[in-house]
């Protein structure tokens, strides 16, 4: 039962880490704000696959297929981020964090699809129920609202993060089935370099100014960093322990704990309407991942 404090530790850790980049989103724009995640976590990642290269027998397999994986959901990873972000400066912090949960209903989707994953009636339950809440949080006040930017960007930082969770674990599978801490500690440090290489070179070539405003908050990006690595440190060990589904459940935690941040950092309070789609989301998150246990 140790993943389950260990679960708990990640979502919170998780939340930290979206503070901070949020923080960052009015000076270094949100590529900016995604490349401090990865580059100033970079070094915390190494220091942990430092630590997990002690494992008996533990053996990176570079192979193909790993590759495939590591890019598709270093590129995945990166536009869930981004779009994250944007969802949290067109709505609000804790909204954001309640849209994102979508990433599980929405990844028992993709794997039934592509995956070739398998879903009971309570799983598909779950996804039609995370629907509806999301469908609240997403319906506009007025007819002239339309859907909303921040809901948009909410479900495209969802579905991004569903494509990255399938394709990290067929990379982590890929690069030593037998020993899951090494292989997620190990793919997660080369995840990290080619997303901050990728995003270097894209800011270097079409925005410059934004890459200047990271360098210069370099003191602050270091705690996002930090946190940022940690809670994917934490995320991964508790997936190295127990299936998919329960984790995700448990990590459901995020949403109030976020509600609590954004009111006390930015001032931020959730409606009624607001409160309802999100717990119906986290019910419905819920129910899936019980369903796909």
């Amino acid at each position: 039962m140790l993943w389950i404090p260990i679960t708990v530790g990640g979502a919170l850790l998780q939340v930290g880490r979206n503070a901070m980049q949020r923080s960052l989103f009015s000076t270094a724009g949100p590529w900016g704000a995604t490349l401090v995640r990865f580059l100033f976590g970079l070094p915390f990642a190494m220091i942990f696959l430092a630590v997990a290269a002690f494992t008996p027998g533990a053996q990176p397999h570079l192979t193909t297929a790993f590759w495939f994986a590591a890019c598709l959901g270093a590129l995945t990873q990166v536009l869930a981020t981004a779009s994250l972000l944007q969802a949290m400066h067109h709505s609000s912090f804790g909204v954001a964090t309640a849209m994102q949960q979508s990433s599980l209903p929405l990844a028992a989707v993709l794997g039934a699809l592509f995956f070739h994953d398998g879903l009971g009636a309570l799983a598909w339950g779950g996804v039609a129920l995370a629907s509806l809440g999301l469908a609240v949080l997403c319906w506009p006040r007025r007819l002239g609202d339309g859907v909303g930017s921040g809901a948009a960007w909410g479900l495209g930082s969802g579905l991004s993060f569903a494509f990255a969770l399938n394709f990290f674990r067929d990379a982590g599978r890929a690069f030593d089935p037998a020993h899951p801490i090494f292989a997620a500690a190990g793919s997660l440090v080369v995840v990290q370099t080619l997303q901050s290489v990728g995003l270097i070179g894209w800011l270097a070539a079409r925005d410059r100014a934004s890459l200047r405003a990271v360098m210069a908050g370099w003191r602050s990006a270091f705690g996002a960093g930090f946190f940022g690595a940690a809670a994917s440190a934490c995320w991964f060990s508790a997936l190295a322990m127990a299936p998919a589904g329960p984790v995700r459940a448990v990590g459901v935690i995020e949403m109030p704990v976020a509600a609590f941040a954004g009111r006390r950092l930015f001032g931020e309070r959730l409606g009624l309407r607001q409160i309802l789609g999100a717990s119906t989301v986290a019910a419905g998150v819920i129910l899936t991942a019980l369903g796909a246990r």
